[in-house]
């Protein structure tokens, strides 16, 4: 958990992600495409990436990938992303953050 909260604790967006995942890819290019201010770490390539994924899992994403911190707060994976997009609230939850200059 400790791994996961040092990774997030300065960054408005931060996506715990593993290079070969088709959906943390789409996610990656969905936040990036408003200009955010994107902090991607893949897990397959760090290295204490599977401490940092065994943290993901305890902290309840299943799949661990991709796992999405908007103002250091869990917001979820591609589901939830994708779901706050089609609703309107993914761009002011992202300029809430300050991960926007919009």
């Amino acid at each position: 958990m400790e791994s996961v909260k040092k990774f997030v604790a300065e960054k408005p967006v931060v996506m715990f992600s593993k290079s070969k995942c088709c959906m943390c890819h789409t996610i990656k290019t969905l936040i990036s495409s408003f200009g955010a201010n994107l902090t991607v770490y893949e897990l397959d390539e760090l290295p204490n990436g599977l401490q940092v994924e065994r943290a993901l899992l305890v902290l309840g994403r299943r799949p661990s990938v991709p796992a999405v911190f908007i103002g250091q707060e869990l917001i979820g994976g591609a589901n939830e992303i994708m779901s706050l997009h089609l609703e309107g609230e993914l761009i002011p939850l992202l300029k809430k953050a300050k991960a926007l200059w919009l």
